[in-house]
């Protein structure tokens, strides 16, 4: 009788199809943030197929929520470097997300404007004025 034991370190390991599900994103895309550097390196097992771990799902995550605010891939980049770089100063972080809450929050009050502008129209083809 074999006894075998398994130790739990915590990894979450992902292969590049159930990451591509989980997220909803393609392949392809993650392939692109791979290149652009936005992940860093995502180990390969022995065939060279990629396994994300649960330290990659969480910066797949963050990227994944910064594209969808329409953060730039040059701004993630640079974000992401600093982050990644222990020694670099916490004011140019700052400085990264303070331009970019600005960016949404200019990107919040055009969409609220446009949203009063249809609900007018609505108002106004209810009245048949329209």
């Amino acid at each position: 009788m074999f006894i075998i034991r398994v130790i739990y370190r915590g990894d979450i390991i992902l292969k590049i199809g159930e990451v591509s599900k989980k997220y909803n994103i393609s392949i392809e895309s993650l392939r692109y943030y791979e290149q652009e550097g936005l992940l860093g390196t995502i180990n390969k097992n022995k065939s060279g197929i990629r396994e994300y771990s649960e330290d990659d799902l969480k910066k797949i995550e963050f990227i994944l929520c910064m594209r969808n605010a329409e953060m730039p891939i040059q701004t993630l980049k640079e974000y992401l470097k600093l982050y990644c770089n222990s020694n670099s100063n916490k004011e140019d972080k700052k400085a990264i997300i303070n331009n970019e809450l600005d960016r949404i929050n200019n990107k919040i009050k055009s969409l609220k404007s446009a949203k009063k502008v249809l609900e007018g129209k609505i108002d106004l083809i209810e009245q048949g004025k329209i």
